[in-house]
């Protein structure tokens, strides 16, 4: 295998869940050697969530593969000194507490700074470290609602819903992975020295939506939810099959959407002038709609792709996870791995990505047992043999 753009970096993972293991796995899918820090007895909250083999999540086995686990009580000094002393050896740490936890076990910036000029500290919470509302505890879910994702989510009239993943979650560990390699590179090409990264879930989900906010300062324009339309934009929409099945259509560019009408039998759309560009669409994009709708109704969803690729117009099914998991594409593209459990359970997960031409990225290890490696760890740390039986007679560690 050819190395890993993150080999020899050492991320020192705190967090529990989705968020900050989200940032985590991403690094260590690209070499760098993360060693996550679980609590004694039932580790991370994640490996119970959801689905169980043999009382372990198979969530787990997608998000903590390719790290090491160590189990560390921090709410002993003791365990919080064994902390500073392991990242006073890392690059990275990494912590999606509530903000003023790491502080109260003596873990802040500037104790870790102290220790590590070196240090790269990823702190991921719901609203960020500063400003009046960093104190509440934030979940992905009230970050969803904060930034206005929840709000058009939906059908118009009907309650907000939700988007069916935690996208709160890895969105912000995606923002939280990208900010880790931004001050690797400042460190370690520029010079520099570690610094704090504070990634906010509701901040993450913002920067993602478009022209919410440009709309409203320009033209006090609030948008509002359109279930599956695109606002604006026209034609792009979901519609029914004969099957009841739905199919995917995106025929807003404008050579696309002559093409589509022309597919579908409406040339007197396709030569409509008042059509040939978006904002003329926009005004009549329920005609446009009812049009696409009345063909699709006539057809199989696998009749109707047939149609759209011949016609070249972007379309596709709404895929279940059975459809992913069948999908020839999927499969040839790597996007889907097996991995094999500590139980002997071989599951699939998701692939790695992005995808390195030179540098690929690699699923190496399964997910850990608890505590599998805190002897390991702590053998490498310095601690020897009486020193870890110690440590581990007082329930320091586990």
């Amino acid at each position: 295998m050819a190395q890993q753009i993150l080999e020899g970096i050492r991320v020192l993972e705190l967090g529990q869940l989705i968020a900050g293991p989200f940032a985590a796995k991403t690094l260590a899918d690209f070499g760098a050697h993360v060693v996550k820090v679980e609590p004694p007895g039932q580790g991370d909250p994640l490996r119970k969530w959801r689905m169980l083999h043999e009382g372990t999540s198979v969530w787990w086995e997608a998000q903590s593969r390719n790290k090491e686990s160590i189990c560390i009580d921090l709410r002993q000094p003791e365990g919080q000194a064994l902390v500073r002393k392991l990242a006073a050896d890392a690059d990275v740490l990494i912590e999606n507490f509530r903000p003023g936890t790491m502080e109260k076990w003596g873990l802040g910036w500037d104790v870790l700074h102290a220790d590590n000029p070196r240090l790269i500290m990823l702190r991921v919470s719901g609203y960020g470290q500063t400003g009046p509302k960093k104190d509440e505890p934030g979940f992905a879910a009230v970050a969803e609602a904060m930034a206005g994702l929840r709000h058009l989510t939906g059908e118009p009239g009907r309650a907000p819903v939700r988007a069916g993943l935690s996208l709160g979650d890895t969105i912000a560990g995606l923002h939280g992975a990208m900010g880790v390699l931004l001050a690797l590179y400042q460190r370690d090409a520029r010079g520099g020295e570690g610094q704090v990264i504070d990634v906010a879930l509701y901040e993450s989900l913002f920067n993602l939506s478009e022209s919410l906010l440009p709309e409203y300062s320009a033209f006090g324009a609030v948008r509002q939810p359109a279930g599956g339309a695109l606002p604006g934009i026209a034609p792009s929409n979901a519609y029914p099959c004969e099957s009841g099945e739905y199919v995917l259509v995106a025929a807003n560019g404008d050579a696309i959407f002559k093409r589509l009408m022309l597919a579908i039998g409406r040339a007197d759309l396709a030569d409509d002038p008042a059509l040939a560009q978006n904002d003329g669409r926009v005004k009549r994009v329920d005609e446009i709609d009812a049009a696409i709708a009345a063909w699709t109704r006539t057809q199989t969803v696998d009749a109707a792709l047939a149609v759209l690729r011949q016609a070249e117009v972007p379309s596709g099914r709404i895929y279940t996870v059975k459809d992913i998991a069948e999908d020839p594409h999927y499969r040839a593209r790597g996007v889907i791995e097996s991995v094999t459990s500590a139980g002997g359970l071989t599951v699939e997960v998701p692939g790695v990505v992005p995808k390195l031409s030179g540098s690929p990225g690699a699923i190496h290890d399964r997910a850990p047992t608890l505590g599998e490696h805190t002897d390991a760890v702590l053998a490498q740390a310095g601690f020897d043999a009486a020193a870890i039986a110690d440590l581990r007679a007082r329930k320091v560690i586990a």
